[in-house]
C-alpha cells in the first residue's frame, strides 16, 4: 500500500505567487505606496495576529465578519487569537496606545494581508492584501475631500480613465435619521436583491415604507460633492451605499467599476469618529479607505491596463 501523495494545490481561497505573479503584485503595491507618499502619508504595520476581542467589541465590526468569517484559534496560553480580518481596529488600537503623544492630524497608510473565511469567487479570496489610508484628527469635510481625492489619484495613476470607474457617496447620518441603524444591514444588500425581495424584507423589519433619501437632506454631502467637483473629481450621491462595517459614523463612499464585464464595487471607506472609545480614550475624528489587491488586479485586467511597470 502506497502512501497518499500530498496535493500541490494551495489552501482553498489563497494564492501562490510565482515570479510573474509577484511582478504584478509588486507593481500594484508600488503604485499604492507612490501615491500615498505623494500625499504625505506615512507607512505603518502590525502583526496579523490580534486578540479576538478586538473585533468583538459591540457595534464595531459586522456580525457576519465576527461570527462567520473570522479565523480564530486558542493559543497555548488559553488566549483567543484572530487572524486579522481587516486593519482599522488595529490602527485604532495603535493610535489609542499613544494617543497623548501624537501631534494631529496623522496621515498613515499600510498594506496588510487580511483573512476572512469567505466563499472564494471573482474579486474575493480568503486572504488578500489591502491598502489602508487614514487621515486622523480633522473633523471638517476637508478630510473627506482629501481621502476621496487620494483614492481618485490612485485610480488615475494605474491608467484608469474617469469613465472607467464611478465614485458613489452617501451619509450614515442621513441613513440613520431616515431609517435607524437597524436597517443598515438590509440596505447594504439592496443592490444585490430583487426589488420585490428587498421590499418584502423591509416590511418584516419596519412598519414604514421604504423611501429613498435625497441629497438635499444632507448639506454636508452637498459640500463634499461640490469641493470634489471643483477639483475635477465627480462623485455621485447613491442612497443605498452603507458600507458593511458598523463603526462608520458619517460620509461613506465606494468606487465602482463601470465595465459590464466587471460591474462591481472595487473598494470604499468613510468617516469613523468613535472607534477609539472602546479603548477608554478620547476619540479622534478619522476618515479612511481600504483598497484590495484582488479587485484591483481584476480591474486592471478587465480594462486591459498595464500589470507591470
Amino acid at each position: 500500500m502506497t502512501d497518499k501523495k500530498l496535493s500541490t494545490e494551495p489552501y482553498k481561497g489563497v494564492r501562490d505567487f510565482y515570479p510573474e505573479d509577484m511582478a504584478v503584485q509588486n507593481y500594484i503595491f508600488s503604485i499604492w505606496k507612490k501615491v500615498a507618499q505623494e500625499f504625505k502619508y506615512q507607512e505603518y504595520s502590525a502583526s496579523i495576529l490580534e486578540p479576538a476581542e478586538l473585533y468583538k467589541a459591540k457595534g464595531e465590526m459586522s456580525e457576519e465578519i465576527v461570527n462567520e468569517q473570522m479565523y480564530t484559534f486558542t493559543d497555548k496560553g488559553d488566549r483567543e487569537v484572530a487572524l486579522r480580518p481587516e486593519m482599522t481596529p488595529t490602527l485604532a488600537r495603535m493610535v489609542a496606545a499613544k494617543r497623548r503623544s501624537w501631534k494631529f492630524p496623522l496621515r498613515w497608510f499600510s498594506i496588510p494581508n487580511c483573512f476572512r473565511y469567505e466563499k472564494p469567487q471573482r474579486g474575493r479570496k480568503r486572504e488578500h492584501w489591502q491598502l489602508n489610508c487614514d487621515l486622523m484628527g480633522i473633523a471638517e469635510i476637508e478630510a473627506e475631500v482629501e481621502i476621496i481625492s487620494l483614492a481618485h489619484k490612485i485610480m488615475k495613476e494605474f491608467g484608469a480613465k474617469d469613465e472607467d470607474f464611478e465614485i458613489q457617496i452617501n451619509s450614515r447620518k442621513l441613513l440613520e435619521s431616515a431609517y435607524g441603524k437597524e436597517m443598515f444591514g438590509l440596505l447594504d444588500k439592496k443592490e444585490k436583491m430583487e426589488k420585490a425581495e428587498f421590499e418584502s424584507e423591509w416590511q418584516k423589519l419596519s412598519d414604514k415604507p421604504y423611501v429613498e433619501t435625497k441629497l438635499e437632506d444632507s448639506p454636508e454631502l452637498i459640500k463634499i460633492i461640490k469641493a470634489l467637483a471643483d477639483m475635477g473629481i465627480k462623485a455621485k450621491f447613491t442612497p443605498s451605499i452603507t458600507r458593511g462595517f458598523d463603526y462608520y459614523t458619517g460620509m461613506v463612499f465606494e468606487v465602482f467599476d463601470t465595465n459590464p464585464e466587471n460591474r462591481r464595487a472595487l473598494f470604499g471607506g468613510g468617516r469613523y469618529d468613535n472607534l477609539l472609545e472602546m479603548f477608554g480614550v478620547e476619540p479622534v475624528p478619522t476618515v479612511g479607505f481600504g483598497m484590495g489587491d484582488v479587485t484591483m488586479r481584476d480591474f486592471l485586467e478587465t480594462h486591459r491596463l498595464p500589470l507591470k511597470k
